[in-house]
């Protein structure tokens, strides 16, 4: 039962790649990226077997802590992403407990983060090659510290799953996890300079950590290279209590989940005010803007989005702070713009099959680009005003107030314009309505590469009249450049949006079913 287990798993992953060639080139590329990043790890784990053991120890200790801690918490943040062995769609059939976790661990195990944390884990032994009882001891703790790993992993999802079957939870752990991703370069500094400023304290936290059930697997080989024998053995006790009580815990919940599988809530609202429905014209545009403007402030696809907005300026004051470059804080309004104005690319295929009302009302194309154009640019021309304002009271720099408005509506409108046409032309495999965002299928984000490039060199080209003006005001200090930059950004942008959406409208009124089409088959 185990060996079909893994067997399923394997196929289902063998199909996927017969399934889509995007899908095999997009794992190929990451499985070279892990490859790398795999072989960097290996060459420091045998580079530290040159250094002083305390050295090696505290390193190994502190990064195998770091591993544990962090197969712990993702499953939280990252709930809802697709696993094969998934117990609530196994629970129909008699598997004995026992085979079914052995199957979902080594399952785990053959995918990429489990084959390169097990790898890493047994590539330990490396540091103590020097002293060959030591290494042999090394490899029994790798695999108990990478089981660990994979089995902490399981247990927190089988414990969690009935919160995790919660829709607003798979949305709120979704968002959570975007914003260290943007706001990593801050906090990779911050934690740099306290290593820094408290490299002493290393060893004594790798002290305390070798004592916890995070890293006394990682600190037993030390231990017996620093003649601690008892130590050791009290580490590697306390290691495998830890295996054994995870496991047990896994047990439980797993037996939980198979019994009473979770699923996704729901509950019948009372009826209510119409929200955007009641504010804008009960027409067809003003319909499809109302929807949109709930979808963005709403669906956690499109809020991840609207994240750059109060994150964009943070991210830009602290890098202009630490390096004392005020000229920083200019570019969170043209970055703000364009994240913005590129958001629309994917907009169809968001909807998914419920594009199908608009097939069926014959909703006219212009109407419908309109009404998502008009709902994007309702929030984000106040947001890149508020945020061109801020740049320049920030870095004092009132005389360029006009030429950076002049830019970044230019990017916000030039943006919406494009997105009009490429947003009627392709559809894209992006997650489903529900799901968590950050959810996707192999290879699927590989799709969006080409076409995304393009819409960017396209934005970038149509941009070129204001950013020469703007650039021209900073150089020369000739305020009537920045005017100019600001006149011909509102000017040409909307003469763009104008066209845009009259392109789209004409692309969306010819291909409506083929779009339909498409969304089905991707749903």
């Amino acid at each position: 039962m185990v060996a079909t287990l893994v067997r399923l798993r394997l196929l289902v992953l063998r199909n996927s790649f017969r399934r889509s060639t995007s899908q095999l080139v997009a794992v190929i590329i990451g499985g070279v990226y892990a490859l790398i990043a795999l072989v960097v790890v290996l060459g420091g784990l045998a580079l530290l077997g040159l250094a002083p053991v305390e050295v090696a120890r505290t390193v190994i200790v502190i990064g195998g802590s770091a591993a544990v801690l962090g197969w712990a918490v993702l499953p939280l943040l990252l709930s809802g992403i697709e696993q094969t062995l998934d117990p609530a769609r196994l629970a129909v059939y008699p598997i004995p407990l026992r085979p079914l976790m052995l199957g979902m661990l080594l399952s785990a195990v053959v995918g990429v983060a489990g084959a390169a944390t097990t790898l890493a884990s047994l590539a330990t032994a490396l540091t103590w090659l020097r002293l060959p009882g030591v290494a042999l001891v090394a490899l029994i703790t790798g695999a108990l510290g990478a089981a660990t790993c994979i089995v902490v992993s399981r247990a927190v999802t089988s414990v969690s799953s009935g919160l995790s079957g919660g829709r607003r939870f798979r949305e709120a752990s979704g968002l959570l996890v975007l914003i260290p991703l943007i706001l990593a370069g801050p906090i990779v500094i911050g934690i740099t300079r306290g290593l820094r400023s408290s490299s002493d304290a290393l060893p004594a936290i790798a002290d305390g950590l070798s004592w916890s059930p995070l890293g006394a697997a990682w600190a037993v080989p030390s231990q017996l290279a620093l003649g601690d024998p008892l130590g050791a053995l009290a580490r590697f006790l306390i290691a495998a209590a830890t295996f054994v009580v995870l496991w047990l815990v896994w047990r439980w919940g797993l037996a939980r989940s198979l019994v009473t599988p979770a699923r996704a809530s729901s509950r019948v609202r009372a009826q209510g005010k119409l929200g955007w429905f009641g504010v804008l014209p009960g027409n067809a545009w003003g319909a499809i803007a109302a929807r949109c403007l709930t979808y963005w402030f709403r669906d956690p696809r499109y809020l991840r989005q609207l994240l750059v907005i109060p994150l964009m300026p943070l991210l830009f004051w602290f890098y202009s702070s630490i390096n004392h470059a005020s000229g920083l804080l200019v570019i969170g309004a043209p970055v703000v713009a364009f994240s913005l104005g590129i958001g629309m690319i994917a907009d169809v295929s968001y909807d998914s099959t419920a594009f199908a009302l608009h097939v069926a009302k014959a909703v006219p194309g212009r109407a419908d680009r309109w009404g998502r154009v008009a709902a994007l640019l309702s929030f984000a021309v106040p947001a890149v005003v508020l945020i061109a304002v801020f740049g320049a009271a920030i870095g004092d720099d009132w005389h360029i107030l006009p030429g950076l408005l002049g830019v970044s509506l230019g990017i916000l409108l030039t943006g919406s314009a494009v997105c009009a046409v490429t947003s009627a032309r392709l559809v894209f495999p992006v997650p489903e309505p529900g799901d968590n965002p950050f959810r996707s299928r192999p290879g699927a984000n590989i799709s969006l590469v080409g076409p995304t490039f393009v819409a960017w060199g396209v934005i970038a080209v149509l941009c070129l009249p204001e950013i020469a003006l703007f650039v021209i005001a900073i150089v020369t200090g000739d305020a009537i450049w920045g005017w100019a930059a600001l006149l011909v950004g509102v000017a040409l942008g909307s003469v763009l949006v104008g066209a845009g959406v009259r392109i789209g409208g004409s692309i969306l009124d010819a291909r409506a079913p083929e779009l339909l089409l498409q969304l089905r088959k991707d749903a």
